[in-house]
This record gives C-alpha cells, structure tokens and sequence, in this order.
C-alpha cells in the first residue's frame, strides 16, 4: 500500500525542501509563513493528527460570533512555520448547520495555503463527498488517508497512487496514532503550500441536464468577477440562493477572492450584486426544484465510483468491533451495561477521591495539618513542616502581624476557607472523573450512549447529542454547557441547556452521600450501609433524569416548540486511548478550566459566609435574622431555614453545603457540646455530624427532602455565568435558574406534605 501519491494524474511535482516537524505549539503566538487549515468528517482522527503536528499545546475559543470551538496551533517544517487550524468535524459543507458554514466560509473566504481532508480508510466512500466538495473550493489540497492500521484489521485495502490518480491532488496514507506516515503528509503540505507541487484537482461534473444553466451562471460570475478561483461552485450558491454567500456579494467579500487586483475595487459591489442576482432568478426558473438533491446524488456517486476503484475488501482480521457492539447497543442490554458502567464510574471516582480529598483538607485546612492522614493511611509521622496546615500557618502570621480581628477573620475565615473546601472537596473527584470520562470518550463508548438513549430524547423531543452533556454534567455542570456545542439545532440546544443542572455534579455527590449515609442508611449496619446509600445516590441520579425527560418534553410543548431534528450519528471505531491525550484533556482543558471558574466565585461567596455569622445588629447576628426569615418556607418543603440559608450564600459553591450548616447551626442554636469553633467554615464526619444535625431537629424525612433540593435547585453561579456566555440570553438564563427552583420547591413541599400525612395518620 503506497503512501505517496501519483503525481502524474494531475499534480505537477518537483521536490521541496525536506525538514524535521517541530511541534511550537503557541510560542510563537501569531507569527506565521504559511497557513494550513484541517478539515475532515467526525471521527476520522482529525484531532489526533492535529496534536501530532502542533503537540497537545494550542490555542482553544470559539470562532467569531459562533460558540463552535476552534483550535489552533504552529508548527515548523524545513525554514516554514505553519500555523494549523482545526475546522469543525463535518460531512458536508452545503452550509446546513453552524459547522458546516463555519468550515466552508473559512475555505472560501479565508484562502488557506493548503487544506488537509483527514479521511477514514475504513469508510472512503463515505469520506469523499466531503472531499469532492473542497476540491471545488480550494485547489491545495492533501488528502491524508488515516487509520490504515484500522483499514488493516477490517481487511480494507486503499490503492492511494489510484485514489491520487483520480482526485489529482497527493494522498497520504497515515496511521496518526502510531505517528506512521506523518513525516510523508508534511512533506506534501509543505510542497503544496509552497507551490512546488501543484494540483490539478478532479472536480464533479453536474449532470447534464443542469450543465447548461450552472455554466451560464459561472460564465456570468467570471465577467463581473475575473480571476474568481472557484466561479463554478459559486454558481452553484447563488443558484440555490445560499444566504451566506449571498450576503458576500453584496457585502464586496466575494470580490476579495477575484486575483484580479483591479477588480478587487470595481465596479461598486452592489451593482456586480444586482446583476448577478437578476440573471440568478431568470436561471433559476430554467430548473426543476430537486436540482439540489440532484447535485449531491452525483457527489454521492462520484464518491462512490472512486471508492469501489482503488478500496478492495478482504477477510478482517477481528470482529472485535461488532462483537461489543452486540452487548452496548442491543435494545434490551445497552441501558442496563450502560448504568453498570455508570454505577462503576461513580464508585471509582468517590472511593478514589476520599484518599485525596483528605489529603488536600489536611494540607490546607485542618488542625495538625497531615499528621491524622500520614497516620491513617501511612501509619508513619510526618516531617514536622507537615504537621501545620496551610490554615494554621497563615493564622499565625495574621497572629505575628497583629490583624485586626475583622481583617483575619474576612481574609482567612471566609474567602481562604471557603476556597480551600472548594479545592480539597471539588478537585479529587474532577481528577478521577474527567480522566474517565475521557477514556470512554476515546474508546468509542460515548456515542453508543447517545445511541442507546436518542429513542427516548426524540420522544421528548430533544437531541440525541444530548446524552453526551448529561454524561459532562457528572463532572461538572458548567462543563457540560459547554459540551452542548456539540447539538447543532438551536432549540434543541436550549433544552440540553436549560435541563443539564438536573445531573447532579461531583460538588453536589459528597452532600448526597453524607446524607444518604447517616440518615436514609442509619437502619443498616455493616455492608448494607454502603450498599444502602449508594442505592439512594443512585436513585437521586436516575431521578434527575426522569426529570430532565419530563422538562424537555414539556419545553418542547411550551416555550421551545419544535420536531426533533434528524442527525447523523456515526459509530465511530473502538480505540485504545492515548495516554497522554487523556491526561491532558482531561486535566487541562476540562479539570482546571472548571475549577478556576469556582475559585473565583468562592473566595466572594466565603466572605459573604463570614459576613453574615459574624455581623450582629441589636446582639443577633444577620445570619440569625435570615434564618428566622426562612424557617416558614424550610418547614414547608421538609428543610429548615439554615438549609436555605446554606444553599442562598453557597450559590458559588455547591461543596460548602455541609459545612456552612455545621457552621449556621453552631453560630444560631449551639454545637450540641461537641465544642465546635464558632464564626467559620467547619467539616466534622460520622456520628459528630449525626449528632449535631439531629440535635437540631433533622429526620430522615429531611434527610429526603434535602436530597430532593439538592437534586432540583438553581444551578451554581459558575454554571450560571457559563450558561449566560454560551446563550448572550437573560432569558435562557433566567430560566436555567427558574425551571429547577420551581421543581425543587413543588416536589419537596408535596414530599414533605405526604411524609407529615402518613406519620399523621
């Protein structure tokens, strides 16, 4: 199998210079010879030659006016630097969806020196369309035949002379995992960028009965516009009356692609704009209707042609593939293997986050700093400088400094402790969550979740896509906001959006499991504990499912009417993850992202906290005025006004709930003699806590209602400011906020009002 392309077909080749690929990642910022733009179907392994050509550092936003994400990086090859730009994942650019303009304004209008199409060997047929539509773009084109190694397997065979022979531009095959074939594709970029090779590409021909009229309106395009590098495939736009390209003309964009430096200035745009649009419309009507389904049937079998001429087919290697996706996308066993694996992902990352979670609590906060930790789990004492914890060293130096009381105690009380509980509790479990979500992600998992749960969405009217978000919002519910990109319909969009908070985030898991531990499990003993309360952990989870179902279904009848929109959604192959990808991924781009949108709406909120336990007017504290405040309405949804209270200034952080509600309890009605320190954050465990909440009237009844309120409250302001970047809608946001509150407030009052009424009668 050939990988280096037969240039002879149409591609004029003298050789270039070689080089050695220095992946700079972002350090050169914008300094750049050369751009490269990488384009490609979803899942054919763009973004793993991506990283391979730029590394795992690079620019990451969104494109201008979209909330599409956008990736950027620079490498160099020989003397050129090359900056890289990721376009959207898409299997056309017919400008049907926000990625697919988003890809094809930047070809058309953006003149990269060279575009790759990353396509999958094990599905070419597929993967032409969209290179058939490039080619009638750009004229510099690579096209790099990825996944040999899973072509092999499946006992697929390309023929790339043969392909490159019939496309007229070079085909690389690649295995960009392994790092095969990346060497030959840079050579080829580099020479075709830089005009050492140059490309004759092979574009498709309309069918006959349109040549005619697409020929009078190229011709057209060519008078008013010469030097237009793509007249054809304009025609094509302005006969479909595509608005983008429409508005180019009137706006004198499409001018700017015209070589013809002169005609870059004239004649005035919207005379050039008038002209060609009347002629447009006289074209139009010489036309049947479908003339747009019959120029992608030709696409279609265009691709399909050159497929069946240079891929045979031979006996696979492995049926590993459709032996797994027997079991996880069968209709009976898919949703059941789909919440084992859940359940074990969750017992993963709580199990495995206690070690840490202790650890970063002693370092930063508790009394003694790692001394109780080393001794737990390393049964040894640790060095002396260990033995004092962040807390207590900075207390001592506002000791040392002779702070005021106030000054300490609003500084290190409030924003220090509360950001350090949102560290110690929140980045344990994101540690061990996004790395696993990742890897189901790159195993190919992920969408056959989406697959075995888009049935149910389209019932209820929402997308597929959106079980992937739900999915994010386990780590993090502002991280899967942003992961509602991924839904193309703006509708459909909104709903993922407006429902994501119903998926309990790891700031939310640590209360749920307290209190499912000490109250709803307190009959048990032995293992049935934890099997008792991770059986109500659970049950919360698949409850907020039932409710994010209930809430799009009735969205989709209200406020966002609408029919589900058709979507592709494509299996990709089983991987094995890249180690490295992950971690980074997983830690930079999702881990630490998140977490310092936290930090900086805890350290205000734990100022706040200390505000309102330590500031008194006529000998009560404010915090006991709003308790006395809220108590009417805790009692009626089965809570407390402490509860309220906790919830209404931990807004920023979900992680502070327990301990703000030790710390209001023991500031408003006493410790319960356990000689707990007033006027700041604390965190007792296990009978103390029993005791203390107890002590101040909690019940198993409000152990439920408060795992209900959990589940149905507002989203946490890092979620909310997340949700107002990606909507620009005070009204979106405003109900991302609404919708939830609501719900918590109904079912928890019928709760409470069914409970009192049993125990009543």
């Amino acid at each position: 199998m050939s990988e280096s392309c037969n240039c002879s077909s149409g591609c004029q080749n003298r050789q270039g210079e070689g080089g050695v690929l220095r992946k700079l990642g972002l350090a050169l910022g914008g300094k750049f010879d050369r751009m490269i733009a990488l384009a490609g179907n979803p899942n054919t392994g763009k973004s793993t030659v991506f990283n391979r050509l730029t590394g795992l550092r690079q620019h990451t936003g969104n494109w201008p006016g979209k909330t599409v994400g956008r990736a950027e990086g620079i490498y160099q090859f020989g003397k050129n630097i090359h900056k890289l730009v990721d376009l959207p994942g898409t299997y056309s650019l017919l400008s049907t969806s926000t990625d697919e303009e988003i890809a094809r304004d930047f070809l058309l209008f953006d003149k990269p020196d060279c575009v790759i199409v990353v396509v999958d060997a094990t599905a070419l047929e597929r993967n032409l369309n969209l290179v058939f539509q490039v080619l009638e773009i750009s004229r510099r084109v690579v096209v790099c035949v990825n996944l040999l190694d899973e072509a092999r397997r499946k006992g697929i065979r390309v023929d790339l002379d043969g392909l490159a022979l019939r496309l007229g531009v070079p085909c690389i095959g690649t295995s960009a995992r392994s790092g095969r074939g990346i060497s030959e594709l840079l050579t080829a970029v580099d020479a075709v960028a830089s005009g050492s090779t140059v490309c004759d590409p092979q574009r498709v021909p309309p069918p006959p009965s349109l040549q005619p009229v697409i020929g009078e309106m190229a011709e057209l395009l060519s008078e008013r516009v010469p030097g237009l590098p793509n007249a054809r495939w304009v025609a094509l736009r302005v006969l479909e009356g595509d608005a983008s390209v429409r508005n180019a003309i009137y706006s004198g964009e499409l001018l700017k692609l015209s070589e013809d430096s002169a005609q870059k200035a004239s004649p005035p745009p919207r005379e050039v704009a008038d002209a060609l649009f009347f002629h447009a419309e006289r074209l139009r009507k010489k036309v049947s209707p479908d003339f747009r389904d019959r120029i992608v049937e030709s696409l279609y079998s265009q691709a399909r042609q050159t497929a069946s001429e240079t891929v045979t087919h031979g006996e696979a290697r492995l049926v590993f593939d459709h032996a797994l996706d027997k079991v996880l996308t069968h209709p009976v066993f898919g949703l059941p293997v789909m919440l084992l694996m859940l359940c074990a992902v969750f017992y993963l990352t709580v199990t495995g986050a206690n070690i840490p979670s202790a650890f970063l609590a002693g370092l930063l906060i508790e009394k003694g700093g790692l001394t109780d930790w080393f001794m737990e789990y390393l049964h040894i004492a640790p060095p002396a400088f260990l033995s004092v914890s962040l807390y207590e060293f900075l207390a001592s130096c506002f000791v040392a400094w002779n702070a005021p009381s106030w000054f300490s105690g609003v500084l290190l009380d409030g924003a220090y402790l509360c950001t350090a509980w949102v560290i110690s509790v929140m980045l344990p479990p994101m540690m061990i969550f996004f790395p696993l979500f990742t890897l189901l992600e790159d195993f190919g998992y992920l969408p056959r979740v989406a697959f075995n749960l888009d049935p149910l969405f389209r019932l209820c009217g929402a997308h597929g896509k959106q079980a992937l978000t739900m999915c994010m919002g386990f780590g993090c519910n502002a991280a899967g906001v942003i992961a509602c990109r991924i839904i193309d319909s703006p509708r459909e969009k909104i709903l993922a959006i407006l429902t994501n908070n119903f998926m309990p985030c790891n700031g939310r898991f640590p209360t749920l499991i307290a209190v499912a531990t000490l109250f709803v499990a307190s009959g048990a003993s032995g293992a049935w504990v934890s099997l008792v309360a991770a059986s109500a952990v659970m049950g919360i989870v698949l409850l907020g499912a039932l409710f994010t179902f209930a809430t799009c279904w009735v969205l989709n009848r209200t406020v966002l009417r609408g029919e589900p929109s058709a979507f592709t959604l494509e299996l990709p192959p089983y991987r094995i993850p890249s180690l490295w990808s992950v971690i980074y991924r997983s830690m930079i781009d999702r881990t630490v992202f998140v977490l310092w949108r936290a930090i900086i709406f805890a350290a205000p909120c734990g100022v706040v906290i200390w505000l309102a336990a330590n500031l008194s007017w006529g000998g009560t504290s404010l915090a006991s005025y709003a308790v006395s405040w809220l108590d009417p309405l805790g009692w009626l949804m089965g809570l407390s006004g402490v509860i309220l209270l906790a919830y209404i200034v931990a807004i920023p952080a979900n992680e502070i709930i327990v301990p703000t509600c030790i710390m209001l309890y023991v500031c408003t009605g006493g410790d319960a003699g356990l000689g707990l320190a007033q006027g700041r954050l604390l965190e007792i465990d296990g009978d103390a806590l029993r005791t203390l909440l107890t002590y101040h009237g909690w019940t198993t009844m409000t152990a439920v209602c408060l795992m209900l309120f959990c589940l149905l409250h507002n989203p946490c302001s890092t979620t909310v400011y997340t949700i107002w970047k990606e909507t620009h809608s005070r009204r979106w946001t405003a109900l991302s906020v609404a919708i939830p509150l609501a719900l918590g407030f109904v079912v928890c009052s019928l709760t409470a009002a069914a409970w009192r009424f049993f125990i009543w009668f």
